[in-house]
């Protein structure tokens, strides 16, 4: 009884959604909502511009050091093992040394 109404339910709403999508209006916008919004006046200039370099390094640094939290909160509670204390610190120290060389060649540098 509790599967056949799981499946029932994860059939029927997603149906719903659909045909209710189907069902409504379909709206076009103009050119003015097509518009970035720029504080309540037009842009002065072309609003998609390259970003620099930087932004997209620093991106990565973030989510490469974020993936490493994300890898060492466990290591507390799994600490009974020497193989996991040396993988941990080989992971440690690979990212040092890669943000060490990324330092060294400057690339953290905002001004040049």
């Amino acid at each position: 009884m509790n599967l056949m109404m799981t499946i029932l339910l994860t059939t029927l709403i997603p149906l719903i959604l659909i045909t209710f999508n189907h069902l409504a209006p379909k709206t076009s916008p103009d050119m003015e909502k097509l518009s970035p919004y720029e504080c309540g006046f037009s842009p002065p200039e072309n609003a998609r511009l390259p970003l620099s370099i930087q932004f997209f390094l620093i991106a990565i640094f973030f989510l490469l050091f974020d993936l490493e939290i994300a890898l060492l909160l466990p290591v507390p509670w799994a600490l009974n093992t020497s193989m996991t204390t040396t993988w941990m610190l080989l992971l440690i120290f690979l990212l040092t040394l890669g943000l060490w060389y990324e330092w060294s060649q400057g690339a953290l540098d905002w001004t040049k």
